[in-house]
């Protein structure tokens, strides 16, 4: 990861590739942040039937041409997870993980999103709580984890750590969690009964972008755009399912592409 993008993406599926082509295109340097494509809503799909071009094809087939292209194209790839957007004068300073680049202008195309659950979720995200365990479990090795989550995704998960040597609590039940701790996390509380552990695993299907970005517009469920995929922030553009329904590939690249016109032109003005 290089110190300084024209572009910063968040989010390596259709909205984020349509967005880092159409900027790679314009002469723009890009990072896209992003997790395995394995961890997407896209990839677990059966079969998608209504995107032009690709015939009846799985999710799986059509991340995997996805993956490829944003590989190719020049775009750094980052692996991981976005933490927080900073603005810093002109441009924007991003957290992912331990790691920080800049950038003069930040496009959120990091899926579907909602409101964080548990109390301490938030504040101890990526300070002793992960959403990816494929990310970020071999921190753990050898060490007592909790998985929190009842579908089969948290149970993969679960299975996943214990292969690489964790010990995991496995936190299935739909009850009220609440995250405690220091420094980082280390507490799960649940039912007035405290869990000690070292590190803590939210698996569910959605992650909340509202707090990416300190005073981002967010209603009915999705980030506030105007025709631009400009947002209420100036530099900072939306595209994909975060910005609301239709949940649709073809309106997610379409989306994409006009946030990266919109932020190429933003920089262009601004330089």
């Amino acid at each position: 990861m290089r110190e300084k993008y024209d572009v910063v993406i968040i989010g390596g599926s259709i909205a984020g590739v349509s967005a880092a082509l159409t900027c790679i295109n314009r002469g723009k340097s890009v990072g896209v942040i992003t997790n395995s494509a394995e961890t997407s809503s896209l990839y677990k799909a059966e079969k998608i039937t209504n995107y032009p071009g690709i015939p009846a094809a799985t999710g799986k087939e059509i991340s995997e041409i996805l993956s490829s292209q944003l590989l190719s194209s020049g775009a750094d790839v980052i692996s991981g997870r976005a933490l927080s957007v900073m603005p810093i004068g002109k441009s924007f300073g991003v957290a992912v993980g331990s790691d920080f680049c800049n950038c003069s202008a930040v496009i959120i195309a990091a899926g579907i999103t909602r409101e964080k659950l548990y109390p301490g979720e938030g504040e101890y995200l990526g300070r002793g709580v992960s959403y990816c365990a494929t990310c970020d479990g071999m921190l753990y090795r050898g060490k007592t984890v909790a998985v929190i989550g009842s579908g089969e995704e948290a149970a993969q998960d679960a299975d996943f750590l214990e292969s690489i040597g964790c010990s995991v609590l496995r936190m299935t039940k739909a009850a009220r969690y609440e995250i405690r701790g220091g420094l980082k996390a280390d507490t799960v509380v649940v039912g007035g009964e405290e869990h000690k552990v070292d590190g803590i695993f939210v698996i569910k299907d959605t992650v909340s972008v509202t707090k990416l970005v300190q005073g981002l517009a967010y209603s009915d469920g999705g980030i506030v755009t105007d025709r631009k995929m400009q947002t209420n922030v100036p530099g900072v553009f939306a595209a994909g399912d975060c910005t609301g329904k239709p949940y649709q590939l073809a309106k997610a690249a379409g989306e994409g592409n006009v946030a990266a016109l919109s932020a190429c032109e933003y920089i262009d003005n601004n330089k």
